[in-house]
């Protein structure tokens, strides 16, 4: 294009077309802008067309090579998440101990699928439990955390009992299902099959999701409840910004033009993955507590994306175009829908009202179901009593848990400060053991003891590499304007930040496996700039590819070192001193 043409064409331009006025001011110093795609391109990114040139290396047939290409899409993610599975699911049982925190998990778990609420457990019941006893007693238990991780847990074992197997089994598949997630969801975001399922690939080998993956905790069933509204919100961003650009008018050229009657105006009608993203969040917050701050931050960058959308669309207002088309919709469709499915997850509790007698009171009945009639002095009499007295109970035992939750200031011998998350400075052990020579596994040779141990570490070289990643997101989403970066860097910031408000609390590292995906996609889209941008020179990309694949290949590598203390695997006690980098890792 001349300059002459370049002129008239700027003069046919809509306001929304015309490039920034500091764009024009440099054009007097010979600043040229790097041409912008069509507006359609802007609002929904088209993904590659998949290439066959290494399936026709192989000596595939061309319309094999190209069948192949077109289900990369799924078959690349779907090997990924085999191999997840395979290494969680590969003696799931071992150890054969209710280790750690599966101590409340496990057996509320067991207690919810007979009785509808947690039950109160004798202290020395657990090695009753791993004999086989499954008796569960009646008396309520006093439990600080919403039942919808208890529940998805007890599914395991009413599958297979009370056991190690029965009440990690779910807890594997939902790990497992992660990585799928996730190399779809950095599919989406990256426009790439390679980076998602290098994405998946990288959280499938780190050590804190695969021991997690393996223990009956909720917060990895809080992780996939995260993950899954993450993903629905990314849909329904490409969702509706592709309505916006089926209603934009196009040129004699074929190409799109902005306009703000569609920008400004359109309605984008209903958004069921939006819809779906409440229902997520909403088991969130009836996993833990701290679902309710992705609740938050996923719905300010939903507000954020739509009023992009609109601008992009060619909109004059679009901030006040999203505020009064898109807000009030968002927010049916997330809070609501959210506070309904936790009150749902609490059905067992309300729908078990037990038996009253006049010399021992409520009877099998949960925890505080009976404070509005029996303590509160709220009691309400007539039709409205069988529900108001129930959400006044729920409400005084949710006040309870929060007292609880926010002042539990227990010294633990594991314990950390979120400073030192990142770092992986201070792990957790969740079980530990010294066999002799000859006994649980340790090598009848060995010349000392052994030691066996589960180890909530996360793959070391990977959580490091992650703290420059999360500087070069920094640097894209604040100077470069990155909307992707930003996505990651929220997911990242909602499990994390918060947990700085709690310093004193007693906390731990494996609260941090919440935004280990948002970690992982961080780590993958810098590992694509290491890889170089389209059209580097083939010397450019041999040495991005020489640099990503050592980089990747040494946090594989650091996961198997670490895989006896991921698995509780007997290895002579010196290996165990080897591995133990840290002396705040003892």
């Amino acid at each position: 294009m001349t300059s002459d043409t370049a002129t008239h064409a700027s003069q046919g331009r809509t306001a929304a077309e015309q490039p920034p006025p500091w764009q024009l001011r440099l054009r007097r110093f010979g600043y040229a802008a790097r041409p912008q795609p069509d507006v359609r391109e802007r609002l929904v990114p088209p993904f590659p067309e998949p290439g066959t040139r290494v399936w026709s290396l192989l000596g595939m047939r061309t319309e094999a090579a190209q069948r192949l290409a077109r289900w990369s899409g799924w078959t690349g993610p779907l090997l990924v998440t085999l191999f997840a599975g395979l290494v969680r699911f590969w003696h799931l049982g071992s150890p054969k101990a209710v280790i750690f925190d599966e101590t409340y998990y496990a057996k509320d778990a067991w207690a919810l699928w007979k009785y509808g609420y947690e039950a109160k457990w004798p202290d020395d019941i657990n090695d009753k439990v791993i004999r086989g006893w499954s008796d569960v007693p009646d008396a309520p238990g006093y439990v600080v955390h919403p039942p919808v991780g208890k529940w998805v847990i007890g599914l395991g074992e009413w599958l297979f009992g009370l056991n190690p197997v029965g009440w990690r089994f779910m807890v594997a598949l939902l790990g497992t299902l992660s990585v799928l997630m996730l190399c779809r969801i950095g599919r989406r975001l990256f426009r790439s099959t390679f980076l998602g399922c290098l994405a998946g690939a990288l959280m499938a080998v780190d050590g804190l999701h695969f021991v997690m993956s393996r223990t009956s905790l909720l917060d990895s069933v809080l992780m996939f409840f995260v993950l899954a509204a993450f993903g629905c919100v990314l849909i329904d961003r490409d969702r509706s910004r592709a309505r916006l650009a089926a209603a934009l008018p196009v040129g004699e050229d074929g190409t799109a033009r902005p306009d703000d009657a569609v920008g400004d105006g359109l309605r984008l009608g209903l958004r069921p993955w939006r819809i779906a993203a409440g229902v997520f969040l909403g088991l969130a917050c009836a996993t833990k507590w701290n679902g309710a701050v992705f609740l938050a931050a996923f719905g300010l960058m939903i507000v954020l994306w739509d009023a992009a959308a609109r601008r992009t669309a060619g909109a004059r207002r679009p901030f006040v175009s999203a505020l009064r088309r898109d807000v009030p919709w968002a927010f049916l469709s997330t809070v609501p829908v959210a506070v309904a499915v936790y009150l749902a997850s609490w059905t067992g509790w309300f729908a078990n009202s037990g038996t009253y007698s006049e010399t021992n009171g409520w009877q099998h009945s949960g925890y505080y179901r009976h404070w509005a009639e029996n303590d509160g002095g709220y009691a309400t009499d007539g039709f409205l009593s069988g529900v108001l007295n129930p959400l006044r109970s729920l409400w005084k035992y949710e006040q309870e848990v929060w007292h609880f939750n926010t002042t539990l200031s227990s010294p633990h011998t594991y314990q950390s400060n979120p400073w030192s998350w990142l770092v992986q400075a201070r792990p957790v052990s969740y079980f530990y053991e010294s066999p002799k020579p000859g006994e649980d596994g340790c090598p009848v040779d060995a010349a000392d003891k052994c030691a066996r141990e589960v180890l909530a570490l996360g793959t070391p070289l990977l959580w490091w590499a992650a703290c420059f990643a999360l500087a070069y997101l920094l640097y894209r989403w604040a100077l470069r304007r990155d909307w992707r970066a930003g996505a990651v860097l929220c997911g990242v910031a909602a499990g994390y930040l918060p947990w700085f408000l709690w310093q004193e609390r007693t906390i731990f590292v494996f609260y941090a496996v919440v935004f280990l995906p948002f970690l992982c996609l961080a780590l993958a889209m810098m590992i694509g700039a290491i890889l170089g941008p389209p059209g580097s020179s083939e010397r450019r990309r041999v040495a991005g590819a020489v640099g990503a694949g050592t980089l990747v290949l040494l946090i594989a590598w650091n996961f198997i070192y670490f895989w006896p203390i991921y698995t509780g695997h007997a290895i002579p006690i010196e290996a165990w001193r080897n591995r133990m980098w840290f002396d705040s890792w003892i």
